[in-house]
Order: structure tokens, then C-alpha cells, then sequence
């Protein structure tokens, strides 16, 4: 009986510290930053990476998921042109400076649908977006 003893410690043991492990809080975005912070067109596209800031490691790690965009003056706009992987350009004629943004979901618990974009993410993101934004000035 006592070989057994042992063993069973060791398993509830290895239990709880599982338990423990799956109940934890989930990893929650903070904040995103969009790098480079500034760039000139020149009339060519520009890669934007998008970085984002967890409560917990690895953090910060490169975004691979999340919606982009351009905006003018807090109003969205088709001066500018994000692609899913981050690169911006300007449209023909486009003239000034833009803000492209990159927003993604934060994770906690109280956030809806996956992939719910904000209604105006120049101009500030719902509760469970998170955005970043650069400045793009177009010749």
C-alpha cells in the first residue's frame, strides 16, 4: 500500500497544478503599435508592421491577425490603401498626410464576435478593439 502512496500524491498533485494552469486568466492584448510611426509614399507602398503589447509573455510579438486602414481626418478614406499584410499606398492624386491604422480583437472575456471592426477606428476603437496608428504623408 505504501509504493502506491507516492504515486497517487504525485498524480493529484499533477492535477491540480494542471487545473490551475487551464484556469488561468487569458492572454490579453494591451496596446498595438504600428512601426514605422511615420513614412513618405513617394509613390511607392509602404510595409507597416503592426506589434502587439500583452499582460503576459511573449510579449511584445509581431500581429499576424488583425484589419488595416486609412483614414483622413478621423473619417476613413480611399486616398490610402492597406493590404492584410500591412502595406499602404496612396491613390492617384492623393495628396497630404494619412493615418493607417491596424486594429485587433484584445481577448478578454467580455468581447463579442472575432473580427468585429470598430465603426471609426481613426477615431477611436470599441471595447474590445485594440488600434495602432502611423502617419503616412502622400506626395
Amino acid at each position: 500500500m505504501r509504493k502506491y502512496g507516492l504515486s497517487v500524491s504525485f498524480l493529484a498533485i499533477l492535477v491540480i497544478a494542471i487545473t490551475l494552469a487551464c484556469g488561468s486568466s487569458p492572454r490579453v492584448l494591451k496596446s498595438v503599435s504600428l512601426s514605422p510611426p511615420t513614412a513618405d509614399a513617394r509613390g511607392n507602398p509602404v510595409q507597416f508592421t503592426a506589434t502587439g503589447y500583452f499582460n503576459e509573455q511573449p510579449s511584445p510579438t509581431k500581429l499576424h491577425e488583425g484589419s488595416w486602414g486609412g483614414c483622413y481626418q478621423d473619417q476613413r478614406t480611399t486616398a490610402v490603401s492597406v493590404s492584410a499584410e500591412g502595406v499602404a499606398q496612396c491613390a492617384a492624386g492623393a495628396v497630404g498626410t494619412y493615418t493607417v491604422w491596424a486594429v485587433a480583437e484584445s481577448g478578454g472575456d467580455s468581447c463579442g464576435a472575432a473580427g468585429t471592426i470598430p465603426a471609426n477606428p481613426c477615431g477611436g476603437a470599441g471595447d474590445c478593439q485594440v488600434t495602432g496608428t502611423a502617419q503616412l504623408t502622400c506626395p
